[in-house]
């Protein structure tokens, strides 16, 4: 799991695998489709047109097929394509973990591992779908993302501000103060006994791993 992925000093060298696979499609389609997969890293092997339909044949990274691409072919081809793959070899690759923070904590359910040139856009959407979903506590909320131990992301989820002064008419300052004074003092116990730990529904958590 991504979890588990130990700290980069401690890697000497990262594989990852690789698919072989084949895509038919019609000439419309084959510009768009060579995008997406060299969008997804992957390695043209071989073009070859049969009749009236184009066969490519690409190496690429299985992490890069395991989530949308099956999806993306058909809908680029209107469902006119096919997808196929078999296993391929295992290559050296730049593999870095991409860690998600709350108020400096490791939310490791949000964890994820991807290829180097992908981890700053992971980052910024992993933050920025958490700053979405997550709703206002009753303290300031420091949102980040981390490539390894190095934080590439910030972002801030003010608190709600409740008027603990509402009720206090006139003008005694005092009073006022002490109120103030005494809703800090609470909102600074609540995040040090951690009672303001923050939940998210599973519709948000699925919403934030696909982001």
């Amino acid at each position: 799991t991504a979890a588990a992925f130990p700290p980069p000093d401690t890697i000497a060298r990262v594989h990852e695998r690789l698919v072989n696979a084949s895509i038919m499609c019609l000439p419309d389609h084959l510009g768009p489709i060579i995008q997406l997969l060299q969008g997804r890293r992957g390695t043209q092997v071989e073009i070859q047109y049969v009749g009236q339909r184009v066969v490519l044949q690409y190496a690429i990274p299985l992490a890069q097929v395991i989530t949308t691409l099956s999806d993306d072919i058909k809908s680029i081809s209107s469902g006119y394509a096919s997808f196929d793959y078999k296993m391929g070899e295992w290559q050296p690759s730049s593999i870095v973990k991409v860690n998600a923070l709350l108020n400096g904590d490791r939310v490791d359910a949000l964890a994820a591992i991807v290829h180097e040139q992908d981890a700053l856009p992971r980052a910024r959407a992993i933050v920025a779908a958490l700053k979405e979903h997550i709703p206002r506590q009753l303290f300031d909320l420091r949102i980040q993302a981390a490539i390894g131990s190095k934080v590439v992301v910030t972002e801030r989820l003010t608190a709600v501000r409740k008027n603990v002064l509402a009720k206090c008419y006139g003008g005694d300052i005092t009073r006022k103060k002490k109120l103030l004074e005494k809703q800090k003092e609470g909102k600074k116990k609540l995040k040090e006994v951690g009672l303001g730990n923050i939940t998210l529904s599973h519709t948000a958590l699925v919403a934030i791993m696909r982001s």
